[in-house]
C-alpha cells in the first residue's frame, strides 16, 4: 500500500471503524452507509489515486534515506501538516477514545514501515499484490452476506493475476521470502488501519483523530528512521520531497479514506482497496510506459468488476 495518508475522520492515507430502531442515527452504525451514491467510491479511488503518485515520489527519497527514513519522514511531515491544519482538542476524551487513536497509530506506522521494507527487497507489483490480501480477508470475516464474499474471490482473483506485473513475469517463487512476508504483514495491518480509521472517525469530529494517530505514528518510527538515515533525513531536498509523499501519499488519501469510511460499510471498502493494483499498474503503464500483458488487462478488469458489483450490493441494500 503505497503510503497511508490522512482520510478517517480523518485513514489509509487508510481510518476507522468500523438505534433506536426507527430513527436514523447522525452517525452510521458499522455496516451502514450513509449519503450513499457514488460519492464514497469517488472519495477511495481519489485516495488511491493520490497514494500512486506519493509511491512514485517515495522512490527517489529511497537511496537518500531508505525505507525506514522514508517512512518517518512521511509519517512526521504528514503529523505536523495536520496537527497544524486540524489543531484537535485534546481535552474531553474518554481513556477509550484515547485507546483508539493509539490502536489506529500502531496500525498506521505498521502499515507503512511494513510496506517500505516490502518493496525496497520485491517489485512494487508483487508488493502491492500481497498486501491487498489483508483488507480482501476483512471483507470476507466481517460481511455477513453471501455476496461480498463472492465479490472479494473475484477480487482476489484479478490479485492473483496481478501478481506478475512488475515481477518479472517470474511469479511468486523467485520473489524474496522476506519482502513476501513484510507485504503480507502490511496487509495485516491495513486491515486494522481499515477498522480503526473507522472507529476514530466516529470518536472524533472533522479529521481530529487522524491528526492525533498520525503523531503517535510518527512518534512511533522515529527511532527507526533516524537509525536507519541519521542526518540524511535533515538534507533539504529531501526534506521537501518528504513532505511531498507525506501530502500525496498520507495526509490527502488518509482523509479521503476516512471520510469515505464514514458513509459506506467497512467490508465494501476493503474490496474498493482491491483497486490499488489496477491503479498502479494503469500509473505504470501511463506514466512510466510499462506495458501491460493480457493476463494484466485481464486481472484489472475482475478486480474492477468485483469493486463495482460491491458498490452495487451497497446502494441496493441502503434503501432497505
Amino acid at each position: 500500500m503505497p503510503a497511508p495518508s490522512a482520510s478517517p475522520s480523518s485513514s489509509p492515507s487508510q481510518a476507522a471503524t468500523t438505534a433506536p430502531a426507527p430513527v436514523p442515527a447522525p452517525l452510521p452504525a458499522e455496516g451502514q452507509g450513509r449519503g450513499g451514491g457514488l460519492g464514497p467510491v469517488a472519495l477511495v479511488i481519489s485516495a488511491g489515486i493520490s497514494v500512486q503518485f506519493g509511491a512514485a515520489l517515495a522512490v527517489m527519497i529511497m537511496p537518500r534515506a531508505g525505507a525506514a527514513g522514508v517512512v518517518t519522514l512521511r509519517l512526521a511531515a504528514a503529523a505536523v501538516v495536520l496537527l497544524l491544519l486540524c489543531r484537535p482538542k485534546v481535552r474531553g476524551h474518554s481513556r477509550s477514545d484515547w485507546g483508539t487513536v493509539l490502536a489506529f497509530g500502531v496500525a498506521m506506522a505498521g502499515m507503512n514501515g511494513l510496506f517500505y521494507q516490502a518493496i525496497d527487497r520485491i517489485p512494487l507489483g508483487p508488493a502491492v499484490t500481497l498486501e491487498v490480501l489483508g483488507p480482501l480477508a476483512l471483507s470476507v470475516l466481517v460481511s455477513r452476506r453471501l455476496v461480498n464474499v463472492l465479490w472479494a474471490g473475484l477480487a482476489l482473483g484479478g490479485v492473483v493475476l496481478l501478481s506478475g506485473h512488475g515481477g518479472g513475469g517470474l511469479g511468486f517463487g523467485s520473489l524474496d521470502p522476506l519482502g513476501e512476508a513484510f507485504a503480507l504483514g502490511a496487509g495485516a495491518m491495513w486491515a486494522a488501519y481499515i477498522v480503526f480509521s473507522a472507529r476514530t472517525g466516529r470518536r472524533f469530529p472533522q479529521a481530529d483523530g487522524l491528526a492525533l494517530a498520525m503523531a503517535v505514528a510518527a512518534v512511533l518510527s522515529l527511532p527507526l528512521g533516524i537509525a536507519g538515515a541519521g542526518t540524511d533525513l535533515l538534507v533539504p531536498s529531501t526534506l521537501a520531497l518528504g513532505l511531498g509523499v507525506a501530502v500525496l501519499s498520507s495526509v490527502l488519501p488518509y482523509t479521503l479514506e476516512m471520510l469515505a469510511l464514514r458513509r459506506m460499510p467497512a467490508p465494501t471498502f476493503a474490496i474498493l482497496m482491491s483497486l490499488e493494483p489496477a491503479i498502479a499498474a494503469t500509473a505504470g503503464f501511463l506514466v512510466l510506459n510499462q506495458a501491460m500483458s493480457a493476463l494484466d488487462a485481464l486481472a484489472i478488469a475482475l478486480v474492477i468488476a468485483a469493486s463495482m458489483g460491491a458498490v452495487r450490493s451497497q446502494m441496493r441494500k441502503q434503501p432497505a
